[in-house]
């Protein structure tokens, strides 16, 4: 959550270091200690354990680009997740790992897309979708069982739900004759919205993770300064010793 140089970095085999924050993976779990300062309006210091315990580990790697400059990732698309922030925050449930990679910014190679990992039985269910800018899609569907064995799926069709506060357009993966819903918000923006989404996949309803990018709004030269706004800046950070 905080912009730091390149003295607030350390990493290891097994441990990523990002000024007082990090991650740890012992073999069983990942451990991620976050000491951090939340962004505006609301500033305040965000400290705690967030601990995930993976069912399996994936070796999927999915391009999202013909020309592989963008990859995704599932490290854990199933797992348990217990969290401890500020003394007061405490829950348990179901989670995720995954990360994206990239050679080429992502306004560059897209104009829009959407993602969703949604508990599916005992494993999950990820959708990818998404507008090139060469003018191609792509339209993916995977299920993830437990022990972390993955397949490509047929994707129930594509289903508009309500627009974000901010109007970004929103549109997931839903049985026929049903409409996706919003549950919880997480993070909106003028480009941007993440949300816990409730929706349906062969007959079971499901509440997972959501995101709806709008990366022709992104690259605009009035939006991209504002990131620089919201998130907090320690250049001069460094490690003790």
């Amino acid at each position: 959550m905080t912009d730091r140089g390149e003295g607030a970095l350390r990493q290891s085999q097994n441990t990523f270091e990002v000024g007082p924050s990090s991650l740890h993976w012992d073999g069983e779990k990942l451990t991620i200690d976050v000491f951090e300062v939340s962004a505006p309006p609301i500033i305040s210091r965000v400290k705690g354990r967030i601990t995930l315990t993976p069912t399996a580990l994936t070796d999927v790697e999915m391009l999202l680009h013909p020309e592989g400059t963008h990859i995704w990732r599932p490290f854990a698309p199933t797992a348990k997740i217990d969290v401890d922030l500020n003394k007061d925050l405490q829950w348990s449930g179901h989670g995720y790992f995954d990360s994206n990679f990239g050679t080429r910014a992502l306004e560059d190679d897209f104009s829009y897309w959407t993602w969703g990992r949604f508990p599916v039985g005992d494993g999950s269910a990820c959708f990818y979708d998404a507008n090139r800018r060469d003018g191609s899609q792509l339209a993916v569907g995977l299920s993830f069982d437990a022990d972390g064995s993955a397949k490509v799926i047929d994707p129930p069709p594509l289903t508009p739900f309500n627009r974000s506060i901010w109007a970004v357009r929103r549109e997931t993966r839903a049985d026929p004759g049903y409409r996706p819903k919003q549950v919880k918000m997480m993070l909106e923006a003028p480009f941007y919205s993440r949300a816990a989404v409730r929706t349906k996949i062969d007959g079971e309803e499901t509440t997972g993770v959501y995101e709806a990018l709008d990366l022709n709004r992104f690259r605009s030269p009035l939006l991209k300064p504002m990131l620089a706004v919201r998130v907090p800046r320690r250049p001069g950070w460094q490690f003790d010793g």
